[in-house]
């Protein structure tokens, strides 16, 4: 296995998940989630030997990404005229202890999902993790323009789930 399949299989342990929710967040109909998903880790194998260590790897992967999250929805609201929601369900059984934080979740992600494209973004790589600094290079906004998406982000949370974030 030669060092790019290493660095790419690593980051697929490390970034698997956070890509799957960023892709989650902007496409909600599963077979077209997968579908970016698999185009997001073509264009970053792809990406790899262009990647000249001018950021953390982690933000690199994390900006293309987004960009082809964005040319995916720009390509769907094109073909469809408008962005379709659809009902998100968790189809996993679970006890009934878990059904409180499973309706809280979803009502979290309902809500989260009805934000402006700009919030749910920035809302979205904070929740990976991502620092300020990180997710301004990832979205290619100024520190401050995160903060400010962030907090109306916040806001309008609290807003709609009735302070309960």
């Amino acid at each position: 296995m030669d060092a790019r399949e290493q660095i790419f299989n690593q980051l697929i342990e490390d970034c698997g998940g956070g890509i799957a929710r960023l892709a989650s967040s902007y496409v909600r109909n599963r077979a077209e989630r997968e579908d970016l998903v698999q185009e997001i880790w073509l264009a970053i194998w792809r990406a790899l030997p262009a990647f000249r260590g001018e950021s953390r790897l982690r933000t690199f992967v994390y900006r293309i990404a987004h960009n082809r999250s964005v040319t995916q929805l720009a390509r769907r609201r094109d073909s469809h005229g408008s962005e379709l929601l659809e009902e998100l369900q968790d189809e996993r059984p679970g006890p009934e202890a878990q059904l409180q934080q499973n309706r809280d979740a979803e009502r979290l992600v309902r809500a989260v999902s009805l934000l402006p494209l700009g919030m749910r973004q920035v809302l979205t790589l904070r929740f990976e993790g991502l620092s300020y600094s990180e997710i301004s290079e990832v979205l290619g906004i100024s520190e401050s323009n995160v903060a400010v998406r962030l907090n109306r982000a916040r806001e309008r949370l609290n807003t709609k789930l009735g302070n309960a974030v």
